[in-house]
């Protein structure tokens, strides 16, 4: 891709004189010295002109609009009389003047439904109204503030290389988002007197979403007095996260949507593990292949994929996935599909590179196979989320035991003061999964950790055993073997459903998967 600096703003009234000589060049403005771009008044009539009419507007209320709309509505109630800011967030810099791909805050996608790239550097504000007058009779209105589309006769639409349309394409109008969303919408420049409306001693509060927006966060801390930030701004934060622990029928079909592709992704790896064992960097190889599936199929990644092969499967978060991939090893594949709603899969399988399980590498599997059954069968409505761990550590330390690795009786080592299994498993088993693959990480223990499990929960059950090749404590025979199952669960009324059951989990199947694949 052609990438340029960010270039000045032009207007025919004002452009950017040459420096003159003996002039020092500002710093900031040395990134536009290798474009040359031409800005002469002359110039910038000619480029902006002679542009045909844009054809007309398609946009239509978006299906989710109506399940954003009721989220709003359930924050509203918790904070009557608040203005809350939820920003979109802005780029984020890559290297020098290059921008990673925009992705908007959690928050803001959940409570407007934008997703992919839209819309760098908006803003979501919940105007505080008196009680049953807000939108649909809520205590607020919401309005969203963004950059609208530049017209052609604009200097914008050809010189802002992070935003213009010559550059990046064409950004909706703001009848288009309102349209679209069904949320009213103004221009971006019009949010810092909107913030300040009524802000006073026994004025309007104003809570911002703290990390999401660095910019918007300082028009806020001006606008409003020093001692009420920190704190009220993180039980904004709380209440996002907790808004999304139950998940709604529209992002149950998005996660849904997340993991078939997911599984079609790692039908592909399977496929890739022949070039994979001949290429130096073999674990590049499988993370490529999943990557470019996730790009044609979906959004994105959700996260950075681990292509961890032998020993490297025992480091938890190995993505540097420049290693071999050689037969006769594991290679444990942790990685998801983000859809364009931006709902993320994260699913691990641990394959055989060679398709069939050694004795030692199968033992062990199978012992992390059945830790995650019995989280399963832990995850049922009712039961606590902490309870789902439990059950997956009760069988990993006997099995541990069984095999002679603890140095205490397994109903020792379960004792909180002791946790010598955990030595093999240092990870949680299990986490919220949504819009973030850590979703709903703000909110309480009460409601996380300690939480209750309800119908419409979606989170993980990956247990894992990891014996590094320098690991004195275990034989030979275990060290550099890294297994870890993971599976994305929702609770139903009557129990759970395995959203990844499609793809094999049971040793044998998943020889039996290996060899149609690569016999396909």
């Amino acid at each position: 891709m052609s990438t340029d600096e960010r270039p000045e703003n032009l207007t025919p009234e004002t452009v950017t004189p040459a420096v003159a000589e003996g002039d020092e060049q500002p710093l900031d403005e040395r990134g536009t010295n290798r474009s040359r771009r031409p800005q002469s008044r002359r110039f910038v009539e000619f480029v902006t002109s002679g542009w045909a009419e844009r054809p007309a507007s398609t946009a239509v209320r978006a299906p989710v609009a109506d399940r954003a709309a009721e989220r709003r509505s359930a924050l509203s109630a918790q904070f009557p009389g608040a203005r809350l800011v939820v920003p979109a967030g802005s780029f984020k810099v890559r290297s020098n003047d290059t921008d990673f791909r925009f992705r908007p805050h959690a928050a803001f996608a959940h409570l407007t439904g934008l997703g992919t790239e839209q819309e760098p550097d908006a803003v979501l504000v919940l105007h505080p109204v008196p009680d049953g007058t807000g939108d649909d009779g809520s205590a607020h209105h919401a309005v969203l503030y963004m950059n609208p589309l530049a017209g052609r006769d604009t200097p914008e639409f050809f010189s802002d290389a992070r935003y213009g349309e010559f550059w990046v394409g064409a950004r909706p109008t703001l009848d288009e988002i309102a349209t679209t969303t069904g949320i009213a919408t103004a221009h971006v420049q019009d949010l810092r007197d909107a913030l300040a409306k009524d802000v006073g001693e026994d004025g309007v509060q104003v809570l911002v979403v703290p990390g999401a927006d660095e910019a918007v966060e300082e028009v806020v801390a001006q606008i409003r007095r020093q001692e009420e930030s920190g704190e009220a701004d993180a039980h904004l934060a709380e209440a996002l996260s907790e808004l999304r622990l139950l998940k709604d029928a529209y992002e149950v079909e998005q996660m849904r949507l997340a993991v078939d592709a997911t599984i079609d992704g790692f039908e592909k790896v399977v496929r890739a593990l022949p070039r994979a064992v001949a290429h130096r960097r073999g674990e590049r190889v499988l993370e490529g292949t999943f990557l470019g599936h996730a790009r044609e199929e979906g959004n994105d990644v959700g996260y950075t994929t681990i292509a961890a092969a032998g020993d490297h499967a025992t480091t938890l978060h190995w993505t540097d996935n420049d290693g071999q991939v050689r037969a006769g090893e594991l290679v444990l594949l942790d990685a998801g599909v983000e859809v364009d709603s931006l709902y993320t899969a994260d699913v691990t399988r641990t394959l055989p590179v060679d398709g069939v399980f050694s004795d030692v590498q199968r033992r062990v599997y199978q012992a992390v196979l059945d830790a995650a059954d019995a989280g399963f069968a832990a995850a049922v409505p009712g039961a606590r989320f902490r309870d789902v761990h439990d059950a997956a550590m009760r069988v990993l330390a006997a099995r541990l035991e069984a095999w002679g690795l603890l140095p205490v009786p397994a109903e020792e080592s379960l004792d909180p003061d002791n946790q010598h299994h955990r030595r093999w498993m240092v990870h949680g088993t299990s986490h919220h999964l949504g819009l973030d693959v850590h979703d709903c990480a703000e909110a309480r223990a009460e409601l996380y950790l300690d939480g209750v499990l309800q119908p419409g929960m979606v989170f993980t059950i990956e247990p894992g055993l990891y014996f590094k090749s320098d690991d004195l404590l275990v034989p030979a025979e275990y060290r550099g073997i890294g297994v870890r199952i993971e599976d994305d669960v929702l609770i139903t009324a009557d129990g759970n459903e395995n959203l990844s059951a499609a793809l094999p989990r049971d040793p044998d199947a998943v020889e039996a998967w290996m060899a149609a694949l690569r016999e396909g």
